[in-house]
């Protein structure tokens, strides 16, 4: 059985901001009456200025606001995205990753922010690519990546082989999928491996060829479905869930899956929360039917005497 935020786009080690709930770690700025109202004696309103005139200043004040902390979220982002692959490419050579290998290459100024950016790339490792991040040597801050051969829930997946970054790949594709509304571009499947640092075309120590992976495995085992997007000029392409993973994944799984990438609850996207219990009903409900028609067979059936 087998198993970048946007409310409606998979939420990635990536530069984009959330739909439905505003950015990870921000609180909602205050409105433009409320930082008025607490700006300190004497450095409020100017001589002969209106009120519509500050309501605007104040407005700009807190729109610049905004726009900064939106743009740190997406630097932010970018710089645990880019963590990743430098992770990956470093531990290929079995050699202890330092911290200072990490600030230098990748984290830069952002060194405050060192322990935040390190536990987000270690749950992309852990849950993508089935790799564990650990403090190796706490004195001179060395870390080493442990192989994990089942990273999701312990469980081995027989049709991918166990493998766990692939099937971290598969899960990856599968979010991104339901959370834009059970279909994604293609385009937008390759621009989320980039940002993964894994390139579609160029072989990849985990993967082989990603893209030759994801068109000759998962769609050819009905993991995935492919199709054009109808009335396209040049044609477009789409991926959506294939009929395999409509029956061994529930939406449940995958939407927690991406909650655990982003430490949220699978509550924090209601849309596809709503439509993940439904999907759980329903399959309740077939098993349900299954077990009971079983059970009237098994009953119908003439018991066997041996006198």
């Amino acid at each position: 059985m087998l198993q970048t935020p946007e409310s409606r786009g998979l939420p990635l080690p990536q530069a984009e901001g959330e739909k439905d709930g505003g950015h990870d770690g921000e609180t909602p700025a205050p409105t433009a009456s409320q930082e008025l109202a607490t700006e300190k004696p004497g450095t409020g309103r100017e001589e002969g200025a209106t009120e519509p005139a500050l309501t605007r200043k104040g407005a700009r004040a807190l729109a610049a606001k905004a726009l900064a902390r939106r743009r740190a979220y997406r630097r932010l982002n970018r710089t645990v995205a880019e963590l990743v692959p430098f992770l990956l490419v470093k531990d290929k050579k079995k050699s202890p990753i330092t911290r200072s290998e990490m600030v230098k290459y990748v984290i830069g100024d952002l060194k405050a922010l060192f322990p935040d950016i390190v536990a987000r790339a270690a749950e992309h490792l852990r849950y993508v690519f089935g790799f564990e991040l650990k403090l190796f040597d706490r004195k001179h801050h060395t870390y080493i990546l442990i192989n994990k051969l089942k990273p999701l829930e312990e469980e081995e997946e027989e049709d991918l082989g166990g493998d766990g970054p692939r099937l971290g790949l598969l899960m990856m594709i599968l979010g991104l999928i339901y959370m834009k509304g059970n279909s994604a571009r293609e385009a937008q499947v390759w621009e989320m491996l980039r940002r993964l640092g894994v390139h579609p075309s160029k072989n990849h120590f985990l993967f082989g060829y990603p893209k030759r992976l994801i068109m000759e495995d998962f769609v050819q085992q009905r993991y995935l479905s492919y199709r054009r997007v109808p009335h396209t000029n040049p044609p477009e392409y789409e991926f959506s869930w294939g009929p395999r993973s409509n029956l061994e994944i529930s939406k449940m799984r995958v939407l927690g899956f991406v909650a655990k990438l982003h430490k949220k609850e699978p509550q924090h996207w209601p849309v596809q929360y709503r439509e993940a219990l439904a999907d759980e009903a329903d399959r309740a409900r077939a098993k349900a039917r299954a077990e009971a028609s079983m059970r009237a067979r098994a009953a119908a059936r003439p018991g066997i005497h041996f006198w």
